[in-house]
This record gives structure tokens, C-alpha cells and sequence, in this order.
């Protein structure tokens, strides 16, 4: 494989683990989102009154702890399915990285 085209097929492969990886992070922060969401309906608290600091008890948040626990368990399947694959990928990129730089390393002798 040429130097030109070794380099396409590893910058193609960063390309699309960096897109995995943002997939993995979008999950996490829609659990979180989700949960924080959840746990404010569930424990609804006058609003009203001074705006600094937060009203966020012990209770909420072991609550908020527990919907991040059942959310990630729900969706468990994806997260391991996206974590898998991005391993994948690295090993991948890692033996890529190495193919390209043992083919050149006489060529940059001077």
C-alpha cells in the first residue's frame, strides 16, 4: 500500500472512531439529561424564593443516581456494542499506524 493511500485509510479510521467515540459521549449525556429530568418531576419543590445556590438535596441526588443506574442498565446493549467497537478500532488504527511506519522506515534515512 502507497504512503498516500495508507495515510487516507488511517485518517478514514480516525474519522469514524472519533464519530463512535461522540456517539458513546451523546448516550452518556442524553442518561444524564434524562435522569436530571426524571428526578426533578418526580420531586417537584417550590421554585419560588432566593435564586443562588442549589436546591439540590442528599435525597435528589441518590435519586438522580439511581435513574442514571436504570437508564445506563436500559441501555447497556449499546453502550457495550459502542465500547467493543471502539476497542476494535483502536487496534485496528494501532496496527495501521505501525504497518505505515515499518514500510517507511528506510525511505527517511538520510
Amino acid at each position: 500500500m502507497t504512503s498516500v493511500t495508507s495515510r487516507v485509510l488511517i485518517a478514514r479510521m480516525e474519522a469514524a472512531q472519533r464519530q463512535n467515540a461522540q456517539h458513546l459521549d451523546l448516550i452518556y449525556r442524553q442518561i444524564g439529561l434524562r435522569a436530571e429530568r426524571l428526578t426533578i418531576t418526580e420531586k417537584p419543590k417550590s421554585r419560588s424564593g432566593k435564586r443562588t445556590g442549589s436546591r439540590w438535596t442528599r435525597s435528589d441526588e441518590q435519586l438522580y443516581q439511581h435513574h442514571v443506574d436504570r437508564l445506563t442498565f436500559e441501555r447497556r446493549r449499546e453502550i457495550e456494542a459502542l465500547s467493543r467497537k471502539l476497542t476494535r478500532q483502536e487496534v485496528a488504527l494501532d496496527e495501521a499506524r505501525a504497518r505505515q511506519g515499518s514500510g517507511r522506515g528506510v525511505a527517511r534515512s538520510k
